[in-house]
């Protein structure tokens, strides 16, 4: 954390290294996402002494949660489930010729 940051800025980021580990992201990982946030927001409500465009508009960082995050098991996206979920979904029902498919004919064999 920067020097001078309020005892509750350091209770954020404490917060939010925690709750990323916890979910299992890397110690390195989850320190830079807890400190890119609360910097966001140290900037957002005018506590920092320069701040970029980007971190002052649009949605915060608690309000956006995670929309634009990468992969997860939870978080399917616009695409829904991965070729290799599929496939594997695929495989449990026993469905024929699943190594020959596509994703999208993996889609449509399971319904989808």
């Amino acid at each position: 954390m920067p020097r001078g940051s309020s005892p509750k800025r350091e209770r954020q980021y404490e917060h939010i290294k925690e709750s990323a580990e916890e979910r299992g992201a890397s110690a390195g990982r989850a320190k830079e996402m807890a400190a890119r946030t609360v910097n966001k927001e140290r900037a957002r409500s005018g506590e920092s002494k320069t701040a970029s465009r980007s971190s002052t508009k649009g949605p915060s960082p608690s309000k956006r949660g995670g929309q634009r995050s990468g992969k997860g098991s939870q978080s399917q996206g616009s695409q829904g489930q991965t070729y290799d979920q599929l496939y594997e979904e695929a495989k449990r029902r026993d469905i024929h010729g699943r190594s020959n498919m596509n994703k999208s004919e993996l889609q449509r064999a399971l319904g989808k």
